[in-house]
């Protein structure tokens, strides 16, 4: 198996640094009033809101494209073009127009492009405000030079006013209101020379114009910030593994002849390098036959860099040379059929004969490797038990879909103010939501704890056995900044809903708590309220999802390491993260990073103990009928006792009864848990996860970087923890191995009088199970076993004495 270099390792713990202390400076002081105290109920609770124009209940279906959402009627202006402007102000020749439009609505203000020497100009810009925002009765729409923006009219050249009460409403599928000429008038109503084109008109979100709209409420945000408030949809790149068997080398030019080398092969893609095992041949023709694998994005931009390199050193490798791979070339395949090899030249720079500059000169060595893309995987960018997203990279393994993903991002209530502007605690909230390649990323709603998005968006769904995440932001870049600013988007909140919990067609309205864990607790930053619907159009195929592999088969006839499936997903992570945020606007690192999980996987006691706690859930159902058992066994209930001593004897009778009495007890077991069925989408738990009374210190650890930035002493306190808990898990595991090696050895003559003693016994037994019926058997063993305590001792069972007895390879330990 390949091994990471080094670099990669320290570059991986870069990242989690800066991510970790990002997220300790994110939030605000802890003991202010304004974040929810121990009494926040961090319960999921049902709503009902009023969808689509109408109340949805229960599975109710409305028929429009935003049935999801609550309808929100907005004031749309578009400004289209102007013309016959005079180039002269004011009848002379002092300068030319450089007009553009001013939109006005009460103390909401917009302002289009300005344009230089244009007597027609065009804009065709459209400005937006919410209904409910205008405390106005009167639109101005008004047309201005820039250039003589002090003179005591303000630059006026004209204006249209309309009566907000007689704009015409607009509601789709209607086709888009007609703009039209109207002609400018002064502040004293004359008209002036030059007309105007509008289009005035009251619609809803769903208006065709709404994602390209300039908010008169976001006016303030400027530059790079104006792109950076609107929804959008991002689609990850197509991801691909790239294998590289790394068969052999020849003749190779080893510079030190006297020593045996140790060559092995570097294999750099981008940021990522990783390296063979030292070649076994200490010779100049080496041989490894080992494969390294790298994840690749579509479209194919990097360069593979091979290097051969010989370990003279502790620390010092003997360059031999280099050569450098097009990935256009690369072969694809859906199977593990073997792909063609190929012999690559190597290179190696050397110093021309000036010794001015160095030059590449082939060189008869060679390297022989076999390429491939492999389709048939899934490229993991999630961890697997909450995926979005479990299809081959290949799409002619692709099935068709099984039903559409609806979800209706309606509003979020009490979020916490995440910074301050102006001296006061604010919030730019908005949400990002990821189910397969496709992000969407809702609109920011400025300086809002109670913002409302009512935005509604759809996906195909291959796998019901997926889950979609729903992420709530801070946005901290809104004033031009740049895509490389040191300014990161403050994390509020994350929901998951699987796809397999909810019943098809039924519309779900809840409010999620949005829990945040931080350096200071568990904190609940606000609420979100979600609608959501998953229709199918095939029950059958859905159904038979479930005899289906979760993966690509691939996955299970060629399995990958733990190792490398970790290495490959963290890869992935970090190129789709690198994608994203190359995107305009940047969908930023730290919120893909956060939506995809990075670094879930460190080390946490808060962790461990929750996983513990799922393990004595599961475990619980047997400890419930062990008790059971014991207390039939014991005759804490005399008529319990005795009515199962009763079906006993039946079965031991009936042996036929056993099995289909025991699936029609489950039968009736599951069909009574019907009344009882979960009736709400799974959620955020903050008692499953142990977060609601976590010791500070525990969680100092869970938010310390990798390496630790801790002194000496917490570091050996923790150290001294983790070596508690270590000898407990150790403790547990020798037990596990003692039992098994005991039950092993009882045929391995290891003791050899207690294996005699065994087959002695098992020689008797095949006797007596012979000549006495098996029903005798087994009647005399359980009413021994469910005899009354007056009949029972203290002391262990010889069985079981027999059994602890027995050696196993603890006395091998050191």
């Amino acid at each position: 198996m390949s091994n990471q270099t080094s670099g990669q390792n320290q570059k991986r713990n870069q990242n989690n640094n800066q991510n970790q202390n990002a997220n300790q400076n994110q939030y605000p002081n802890p003991n202010m009033s304004t974040y929810p105290q121990e009494t926040e109920d961090f319960n999921l609770k049902e709503t009902k809101p009023t969808l689509g124009g109408g109340r949805v209940a229960g599975n109710d279906r409305l028929g429009t494209a935003f049935d999801l959402v609550e309808q929100m009627h907005y004031f749309y202006v578009r400004v289209v073009k102007a013309k016959e402007l005079s180039l002269k102000k004011d009848g002379n020749d002092k300068g030319n127009l450089h007009p553009f439009v001013e939109v006005q609505l009460g103390n909401l203000k917009g302002l289009t492009l300005h344009f230089e020497d244009r007597s027609s100009p065009e804009w065709n810009q459209v400005f937006v405000v919410l209904k409910d925002r205008i405390q106005s009765r009167i639109l101005e729409v008004c047309l201005k030079d820039k250039s003589r923006i002090g003179d005591s009219d303000g630059g006026l050249i004209g204006r249209v006013v309309f009566e907000i009460n007689e704009v015409p409403k607009r509601v789709p599928p209607d086709s888009p209101l007609a703009p039209q000429w109207y002609w400018l008038e002064n502040k004293k109503g004359e008209k002036v020379k030059g007309e105007l084109m509008l289009a005035v008109w009251i619609g809803t979100q769903a208006d065709e114009a709404f994602q390209e709209a300039l908010h008169l409420d976001a006016t303030s945000v400027n530059g790079h910030g104006v792109a950076n408030i609107k929804s959008k949809v991002y689609l990850s790149p197509r991801l691909w593994y790239l294998r590289i068997n790394v068969i052999e080398a020849q003749e190779l030019r080893i510079g030190n002849k006297m020593q045996q080398p140790e060559i092995y092969v570097r294999i750099t893609l981008g940021n990522v390098a990783l390296r063979t095992k030292n070649s076994l041949i200490k010779n100049v023709c080496p041989s490894w036959n080992e494969d390294l694998m790298f994840v690749v994005a579509e479209p194919f931009e990097d360069q593979l860099v091979l290097s051969v390199e010989d370990k003279v050193a502790p620390n010092k490798d003997e360059f031999l040379g280099k050569c450098v791979i097009a990935l256009q070339d690369v072969e694809k395949r859906v199977d593990f059929s073997t792909p063609i090899s190929k012999w690559y030249s190597l290179e190696k720079e050397v110093v021309s004969e000036g010794g001015n500059k160095k030059v590449s000169t082939k060189l008869n060595s060679k390297v022989h490797l076999r390429l491939s893309f492999d389709g048939g995987y899934h490229v993991l960018d999630e961890l697997t038990h909450y995926s979005s997203d479990l299809k081959a990279t290949s799409k002619e393994l692709w099935k068709p879909s099984i039903g559409v993903l609806e979800l209706g991002i309606l509003n979020a209530q009490g979020l916490s103010p995440m910074k301050t502007r102006d001296g006061c605690g604010i919030t730019d909230p908005y949400c990002v939501v990821k189910y397969g390649q496709k992000w969407i990323r809702t609109r920011t709603i400025l300086s809002s704890f109670n913002p409302k998005w009512n935005e509604q968006y759809t996906w195909e769904v291959f796998d019901p056995c997926t889950v979609i995440t729903i992420g709530v932001f801070d946005n901290c870049n809104l004033q031009g900044a740049d895509k490389n600013d040191k300014a990161r988007d403050s994390k509020i909140g994350k929901v998951r809903i699987r796809l397999s919990t909810l019943e098809t067609n039924r519309v779900y309205t809840h409010s999620y708590p949005l829990i945040v864990l931080t350096p200071a607790g568990v904190m609940k930053m606000g609420e979100i309220q979600l609608a959501v619907r998953f229709s199918c159009s095939s029950l059958f195929n859905m159904l038979a999802m479930y005899s289906q592999p979760l993966l690509p088969i691939m996955h299970y006839l060629h399995p990958l390491t733990y190792y490398q499936i970790d290495n490959l997903r963290h890869q992935a992570a970090q190129i789709v993260a690198t994608r994203l945020s190359r995107a305009e606007p940047p969908l930023r690192r730290e919120v893909v990073e956060y939506m995809l999980d990075v670094g879930s996987n460190l080390w946490s006691i808060r962790r461990s103990k929750a996983n513990y706690v799922r393990i004595a859930g599961v475990l619980s159902g047997l400890t419930a009928i062990y008790k059971w058992f014991n207390g039939i066994c014991t005759w804490k209930n005399p008529f319990a006792t005795v009515l199962v001593h009763i079906i006993f004897f039946l079965f031991v009778c009936f042996p036929r009864l056993i099995l289909s009495s025991s699936f029609a007890v489950v039968f009736l077991t599951g069909t009574w848990n019907y009344r009882m069925r979960p009736r709400k989408p799974p959620h955020m738990d903050i008692k499953l996860s142990q977060a609601e009374r976590v010791p500070w210190d525990e969680l100092d650890e869970e938010f310390d970087t990798l390496p630790t930035s801790r002194h000496n002493d917490a570091v050996r306190m923790r150290y001294d923890r983790l070596r508690s808990i270590g000898s407990i898990m150790q403790a547990v595991a020798g037990d596990l191995a003692n039992q098994g090696e005991r039950f092993y050895n009882l045929l391995s003559w290891r003791d050899p009088r207690a294996t005699a003693l065994f087959l002695i016994f098992c020689l008797v037994a095949s006797i007596v199970l012979y000549v006495i019926p098996s029903e005798v058997v087994v009647s005399v063993i359980g009413f021994y076993t469910m005899r009354h305590p007056k009949f029972r001792e203290k002391l262990p069972s010889v069985p079981f004495s027999f059994f602890r007895r027995l050696p196993a390879k603890t006395d091998s330990l050191l």
